[in-house]
């Protein structure tokens, strides 16, 4: 977009709901914030040349969604359309062709996730110009308009809004100065729930959608009509209107809490209006699409008429040992404080009274793993299960005993995930459970979740979980020493391995692979393309010591060292391989040792994630790395097996950990036991919704 090719304003139509659930969508998977891409329009950011004073262009505009939204493809007639709205509101000039940045940054400050308080703080930050610590009344009314613009975003009657929000700001100004001041500005905002358009429970969250059945509207109660039959769905009730019907009252969205003590441990029915298929669960026939409902919750099906009939308690269905239904968490009296984490959006103080017998699910799902993978995954689970919840933190599951994880993402992701648990510092270790998107995927692998999913029902999943078991897996600490502080080098990835360690080969081909990889995406979608096309050629220049003792590698022609936790690396290969069979006595009287170098004794050791050893393994050149990626080559050489290693190089070589390579400067690499994690085995008996490719 060029200065040339500025829109017409005037044919640009004003914003549709259909752009606001677009406009969402990408706020939802974008992980920048506002405050961060201010900072490029600052004068040694790169988008520093796109701003004019205080104002931004058309193509400015379009640079800073675009940074925000962090989207490839943002569609540009949903850019002009926000560009024109802003120029139609709150702007305060007859220029035509530029806007305001900082309204631009209050508008999507007021709308992305956070703190009440981080909110107020950061656009009275962005309107006190001079930094003197206080708002006059025009700047205090530009707020406002963002604030009205915020609010009709997000589908509230805005025609009584202003005058309220213009008596708060009145009450504000305690001293009558005529200016509001910083303290004065957070005591009123933080008192008065309408002046941020935050999204409260209760509260529906429409998303555009093309429906491929007749479907009806449960505000007007007609068809929804046309080629692509395109309407608004509720993300949370599946809620199905109009978008013409949005704003025209729908019944209620489900609430994600209680807040009657009477209410408390009471399970009770959500139900949803209409666009229901099968029978109905008291008479046992047939419901038309418009004449039933249906419970969010336990899934129950009945016609208007049969209500009546159905218990008032609900069960939660086959899913309940997941569930955490409202009934299960309830504000805490007189509780408001938007600092603690445990508290909601709308700023309530939140907590668990869990349903005896059950084990609640919390599901951390990787939007950007297996490229749209993690994104299509997402729905499903809010249609599922309580998902309300998304803005607190771990912590707040920290008094709920049985309570599981389930990660849905890569193996970094569930690093990700194991570092936020060690964090949380919880009495009680939950299993974690792994739905694997992508590629690779080792943990999965080796803890009977398979190598990817295909996309199948979720309800499958969820019950293979509820019949999962517990193992500990351990999880080592790296400390990496250069020999010279000044030589620098990549950055270590991780400070703890989960998988596996290498040096040598290995992480040569992986650091290849990566860096190709950037360059030619389109080119190496797979490890066995980089195997075929390079050769090459490695010399070690490593000592290792286990648990002090040196490991003599003189009598070996290798080229990488392998250090492995689980049985999988690089999508399925077993560097360590199966043990020899032996006797169970005469291997009851091998195990357990701190240290194993005896080579009779390692061909009869199996691999145990738990036994707070790792395995060394010798691995040779490219071709037989490529053998082993490939299953033509069983496995390498193996080593030792240990509590404890160091590792001294005495060059620069590559590395990796868990998968992310670097190139590191001579140095010393210690590698000690850290912890043990609590994960979910899966059932030995797996449906065939898991690939093992």
């Amino acid at each position: 977009m060029s200065s040339a090719t500025h829109t017409d304003l005037k044919k640009v139509k004003d914003l549709s709901p259909v752009d606001f659930i677009q406009l969402q969508q990408y706020m939802d998977y974008s992980s920048m914030k506002v405050k961060d891409v201010m900072k490029e329009f600052e004068s040694d950011g790169k988008l520093a040349q796109h701003r004019h004073g205080e104002k931004i262009t058309e193509e400015g505009f379009y640079l800073f969604l675009k940074t925000y939204l962090d989207v490839e493809g943002l569609p540009m007639d949903l850019c002009q359309r926000l560009f024109h709205s802003f120029l139609n509101c709150g702007q305060l000039s007859s220029d035509s062709t530029a806007i305001f940045l900082k309204d631009v940054s209050c508008y999507f400050s007021l709308l992305e996730d956070g703190q009440p308080r981080d909110k107020l703080e950061y656009s009275f930050k962005l309107y006190d110009k001079d930094g003197n610590g206080i708002l006059d009344s025009k700047e205090v009314d530009r707020i406002i308009t963002q604030m009205m613009n915020a609010a009709d975003y997000l589908g509230w009657d805005v025609t009584e809004l202003r005058p309220v929000l213009e008596d708060m700001m009145v009450a504000m100004d305690v001293d009558k100065s005529g200016t509001v001041s910083l303290e004065e500005w957070l005591n009123g905002g933080l008192n008065n729930t309408p002046l941020l358009a935050t999204e409260t429970d209760g509260q529906h969250l429409w998303r555009m959608k093309n429906f491929k059945k007749p479907v009806y509207c449960n505000v007007c109660e007609n068809m929804l009509l046309g080629l692509y039959k395109q309407g608004l769905c509720c993300t949370y009730c599946k809620c199905i209107v109009h978008g013409r019907c949005a704003n025209k009252n729908p019944s209620p969205c489900i609430h994600s809490y209680v807040k009657s003590k009477q209410d408390i441990g009471v399970p009770a029915h959500a139900w949803v209006s209409g666009n229901i298929s099968g029978k109905c669960d008291s008479c046992h026939k047939k419901v038309k699409s418009h004449t039933g409902q249906h419970c969010r919750w336990c899934q129950v099906k009945c016609h208007n008429e049969c209500m009546s009939e159905e218990p008032t308690g609900c069960s939660c269905g086959p899913l309940r040992d997941h569930i955490l239904p409202p009934w299960a968490i309830k504000v805490q009296c007189g509780s408001w404080n938007s600092n603690l984490q445990n508290s909601t959006c709308d700023s309530h103080l939140l907590q668990i009274i869990p349903v005896p017998g059950t084990h609640p699910l919390l599901v951390f799902v990787n939007p950007k793993s297996g490229g749209k993978q993690g994104k299509r995954s997402l729905q499903p689970f809010i249609v599922l299960m309580h998902v309300a919840l998304k803005h607190l933190q771990l912590s707040f599951f920290r008094d709920v005993k049985d309570f599981r994880i389930l990660v849905c993402g890569g193996d970094g992701t569930v690093g990700w995930v194991l570092d936020a648990i060690d964090k949380a510092n919880l009495p009680v270790r939950p299993p974690v459970a792994v739905l694997p998107l992508g590629t690779g995927n080792d943990l999965a692998r080796c803890l009977r979740w398979g190598g990817g999913y295909d996309g199948t029902d979720l309800t499958l999943i969820l019950k293979e979980i509820e019949a999962g078991s517990s193992v500990l897996m351990d999880r080592w600490s790296v400390q990496v020493i250069p020999e010279d502080s000044q030589e620098e080098g990549d950055p270590v990835p991780y400070e703890i391995i989960n998988n596996y360690f290498s040096v040598g080969v290995d992480a040569s081909i992986a650091h290849r692979f990566h860096t190709m990889r950037e360059k030619y995406p389109q080119r190496f979608n797979s490890r066995y393309v980089l195997v075929k096309i390079l050769l090459i050629c490695v010399f070690l220049h490593v000592s290792l010591k286990c648990c002090g003792t040196p490991l003599d590698l003189s009598n070996l022609s290798l080229e990488g060292i392998a250090v492995v936790n689980i049985p999988s690396m690089h999508g399925g290969s077993n560097l360590w391989g199966e043990p020899k069979k032996v006797d169970s006595k005469e291997l009851a009287d091998l195990e357990p040792q701190e240290v194993i170098l005896n080579y009779k004794e390692l061909k009869v050791s199996a691999q145990d994630l738990s036994d707070k050893r790792l395995e060394i393994v010798g691995l040779e050149g490219a071709i037989a790395m490529g053998q082993i990626y490939t299953g033509l080559k069983s496995a390498g050489h193996r080593l030792a097996k240990t509590s404890q290693i160091t590792i001294r190089t005495r060059k620069q070589l590559p590395m990796q950990i868990d998968g992310e390579p670097w190139l590191q400067p001579p140095c010393t690499i210690h590698i000690t036991h850290k912890n043990q994690a609590n994960m979910l085995m899966g059932p030995t008996t797996k449906s065939s919704f898991f690939s093992n490719k």
